[in-house]
C-alpha cells in the first residue's frame, strides 16, 4: 500500500510535498486549519482528500482520527509540514501565552496526532514518520526560542520513539532556507525579528530559490527507502549531510551516534 498522511497540507512545503506524492501514486489525506488559495487545486486530485482539522483542538483531532478509522486508511507513512515562527522577540519581552501556544503547535500537536494515529497505520511491516526540524539545534537561535525549543524537543522524540518501536522508521529533516509563507512572520516581526528581519528580508528579494521542495522530497525518499536500521531516529539536514552518498548507509550502521542530538566527542 501507499497511503501518507500530510499533517499541513496548507503550508507551501506540505502542498509541494503533496503534488509529488499524488505524481508517485500514493493515496493521500492532508490536514489544513485555514482555507487556503491552492485548496480546489488539491481537491481536484484524484487519490487525494483534504480534512479541515486544528491539530491544537482536541475535537478536530478526534473528528479527524474517526474519519481515517471510518475509511479504514491504514497509513504506511506520514509526513508533518505543521508549525510557525511565532510569537518572534526576546523571551521576557513576549506575552508567555503566546510562547506557550506556539510550543503546542509546532511540537505537542504533531506528537498528540502521530500518538492517536498509531493505531490506525499498516498492521504488517514498518510505516514512516518524517517530521521537520527547523534552526538553532547548534547555536542560539535569538527571538525564536519556542519554535527552536519545540524543534529541538521533536529532534529528540525522533530518537526516543525509534528506541521504544521496532514498527516505526521515524526520523526528521532540516530543509534549510525555503521560500514559503512562513518568512512573512518574520517581516510582520519586524525589529523584534532583530538581525533576522534584514536576513530574511534579503533572501525573499534575491534571485536565490533556497532549497527546493524536489530536494526536500528527494532526501524524505531516500531516508524511507533506507530504512529503518539506517535513518531510524536521526536528524539530517537536506542541504549539508551526505544523504544519498555513496557509502552513507555504512557509515550511518556503524555509528549509532551520527546525526543525533547529543555532545558527541565533546
Amino acid at each position: 500500500m501507499k497511503n501518507i498522511i500530510i499533517l499541513g497540507v496548507s503550508a507551501d512545503i506540505g502542498r509541494n510535498i503533496c503534488e509529488l506524492f499524488h505524481r508517485d501514486g500514493f493515496n493521500i489525506i492532508g490536514t489544513y486549519r485555514n482555507d487556503f488559495p491552492e485548496y480546489d487545486h488539491l481537491s481536484k486530485l484524484d487519490r487525494v482528500q483534504l480534512i479541515r482539522c486544528d491539530l491544537t483542538n482536541p475535537q478536530d483531532l478526534d473528528i479527524f482520527i474517526e474519519i481515517v478509522h471510518s475509511k479504514n486508511f491504514k497509513w504506511n507513512t506520514l509526513f508533518s509540514s505543521v508549525g510557525s515562527s511565532e510569537p518572534i522577540g526576546r523571551f521576557f519581552d513576549l506575552n508567555f501565552d503566546d510562547w506557550e501556544a506556539s510550543i503546542q503547535i509546532n511540537m505537542i500537536s504533531q506528537l498528540r496526532v502521530l500518538h492517536a494515529l498509531y493505531p490506525f497505520k499498516e498492521n504488517s511491516g514498518i510505516s514512516n514518520v518524517v517530521l521537520l526540524a527547523g534552526g538553532g539545534t547548534n547555536n542560539p537561535f535569538r527571538c525564536y526560542s519556542a519554535y527552536c525549543i519545540s524543534k529541538i524537543g521533536l529532534i529528540k522524540m525522533c530518537e526516543l520513539i525509534d528506541d521504544e518501536y521496532e514498527d516505526i522508521n521515524i526520523c526528521i529533516l532540516g530543509p534549510g532556507f525555503v521560500k514559503t509563507k512562513t518568512h512573512y512572520e518574520t517581516l510582520r516581526a519586524g525589529s523584534r525579528a532583530e538581525s533576522n528581519y534584514e536576513r530574511v528580508n534579503a533572501f525573499l528579494n534575491s534571485s536565490d530559490t533556497g532549497t527546493s521542495f524536489e530536494k526536500i522530497y528527494n532526501c524524505m525518499t531516500w531516508a524511507i527507502e533506507a530504512g529503518r536500521q539506517v535513518v531510524g531516529g536521526r536528524n539530517f539536514s537536506v542541504v549539508y549531510d551526505r544523504w544519498g552518498t555513496s557509502g552513507i548507509q555504512e557509515e550511518l550502521l556503524s555509528d549509532p551516534n551520527m546525526y543525533k542530538l547529543r555532545r558527541y566527542k565533546n
